[in-house]
């Protein structure tokens, strides 16, 4: 009877731990799909060495756990920070390993910052639709640019990166535009700052710049939203002068991006888009130039072997005359009797035809008929040539304007005045650079001359005929010797006996005198 009752008290169907964790995994991903969750992060300390990033969500009542894949993590527009308040995307799941639950997050968004994004995805969609952010609309950047505009904060780093950066590559003017980069006045200050470059001109006080760059740091959403203004991006498409977004970090986005001619990752990336890199530049020129030389070795060596080849190829003087002497033998061997031939063939001709006045007059008169008909031709060909050439004359002065010939001086002058200006300028940083060497060079001379070693208190030790005494063991007892002091030179005489001669001044008369302190040593 008790067997029986404890059977009938177990009759509820039997799982395993992993078959029950399963099912509630099963059930939890099944109603909880897709959700939202709005909360702060905590516990969170950067992805994990697996790339995951694992922290929880909280709120004043409650708290979940929170993982976002690597794959995830590389597709999120901002990263996480300890503290901030997020929107998360995503499903619910289990881990069956602690018994509990969490959210897998698939997208990760500020909180509040919905209603920007969807403000600037309106902004995008109605500036795509007027072709704003087509690449053929988009300017190539000058590959030598003389002045660069740069639109920034003067006092952050920014600047100091992307000058930094030009100095290295190909030192150029820099025009910087102080503005703010965050803020409410930031779209009105840049777009002001967008306009201000394009009024000015290549001729002014202050030269318009080739391109332009608009720079600032990494932030998030709200500290960028000023760089998504509608107005700014319109002046930037309005602008002559080729524009380089470099706002914020690679993974950020602006709308100034999509319509400025060429976005980079960072300010030190356009500053690398602007320039070129001048040891590239000498060093393509000097292996072109050498290729050029060699290529015109090469050809000029095979134009002499062909010129060479040909010239052996070619018959010699007498065998190009051989033919035409022969045939000139011939010629002359037959001209004496054709000559008699036809002599005979004009008398009998002259004695066949009768002259009389009749046959005169009446080739006369073809010869007369014949002559006015040519006249008449001649005269109405020439007429009909006058208009012609008088219509061409017409057409042609029709076409003729000078503004071309002046509208061309006027390039070829500006192209002069440029190529001079140029020129001075490559002078006077010539004459710079050879001033510094210069500077330096007398800087060392006086660094390493032993008269700053004199000035301190030393003496310079020389025998009779000048050379240096390096040792004691080179002074000999009785030698005359010179003394060189910082303010002037004195002789004295090597004292003593041993192996350590001591000086004495040669004269006493002499060791008064100023510059020549004989004093003993």
């Amino acid at each position: 009877m008790s067997e029986t009752a404890t059977e009938s008290r177990s009759n509820a169907t039997e799982y395993t731990v992993s078959e029950i964790s399963g099912a509630l995994k099963r059930t939890v991903e099944d109603a909880f799909g897709n959700v939202r969750v709005r909360g702060e992060i905590s516990g969170y300390r950067g992805p994990h060495s697996s790339g995951h990033a694992y922290f929880a969500l909280k709120d004043d009542r409650a708290r979940i756990d929170a993982v976002v894949w690597k794959t995830t993590m590389a597709r999120l527009k901002f990263r996480p920070e300890e503290g901030m308040e997020v929107i998360a995307s995503g499903k619910l799941t289990t881990y069956p390993g602690k018994s509990n639950y969490q959210i897998v997050i698939d997208n990760l968004e500020p909180a509040g910052a919905g209603a920007l994004m969807a403000l600037l995805e309106e902004r995008k969609r109605r500036l795509q639709a007027e072709g704003l952010f087509e690449a053929s609309r988009k300017r190539r950047l000058p590959f030598m640019p003389q002045v660069i505009g740069v639109v920034t904060s003067p006092t952050g780093s920014v600047i100091r990166d992307i000058i930094h950066r030009i100095k290295d590559r190909f030192p150029l003017a820099v025009l910087v535009w102080p503005v703010r980069v965050q803020g409410e006045t930031t779209a009105r200050e840049v777009t002001a700052a967008v306009n201000g470059f394009n009024a000015l001109t290549s001729d002014g006080p202050i030269r318009r710049p080739d391109v332009l760059i608009v720079a600032r740091g990494g932030g998030s959403l709200e500290d960028l939203w000023g760089f998504n203004d509608e107005g700014l991006a319109r002046a930037v498409v309005a602008s002559d002068i080729p524009v380089i977004s470099a706002v914020g970090h690679e993974t950020d986005t602006t709308l100034i991006d999509f319509v400025a001619d060429m976005r980079a990752p960072t300010p030190t990336g356009a500053a690398e888009m602007a320039v070129p890199v001048r040891a590239d530049l000498e060093a393509t020129l000097a292996s072109l130039g050498a290729r050029l030389n060699a290529c015109l070795s090469r050809h000029l060596e095979r134009k002499r072997q062909a010129v060479r080849a040909a010239a052996r190829a070619l018959p010699s003087p007498d065998q190009l005359l051989a033919l035409p002497r022969r045939r000139f033998d011939d010629a002359t061997s037959r001209l004496g009797r054709g000559l008699t031939v036809n002599i005979e063939r004009k008398r009998a001709t002259l004695e066949r035809q009768r002259l009389t006045p009749a046959t005169l007059s009446r080739r006369l008169n073809e010869a007369r008929t014949l002559t006015g008909r040519d006249i008449a031709r001649a005269r109405a060909a020439f007429f009909a040539i006058v208009r012609e050439r008088r219509a061409r004359y017409k057409r042609t002065a029709a076409r003729l304007s000078p503004a071309p010939i002046v509208r061309r001086q006027k390039q070829q002058t500006d192209a002069l005045t440029g190529l001079s200006r140029r020129q001075d300028q490559a002078m006077a940083r010539r004459l710079d650079r050879l001033r510094a060497a210069l500077t330096q060079a007398d800087r060392l001379l006086s660094t390493l001359s032993h008269k700053a070693v004199l000035a301190r208190g030393f003496a310079l030790v020389k025998d009779a005929d000048g050379a240096v005494i390096k040792r004691v063991a080179e002074l000999a007892p009785g030698a005359s010797l010179q003394l060189e002091f910082a303010d002037g030179t004195a002789e004295a005489i090597a004292a003593g006996g041993g192996a350590r001669p001591k000086l004495a001044a040669k004269s006493p008369a002499k060791a008064k005198e100023p510059g020549n302190q004989g004093s003993l040593f």
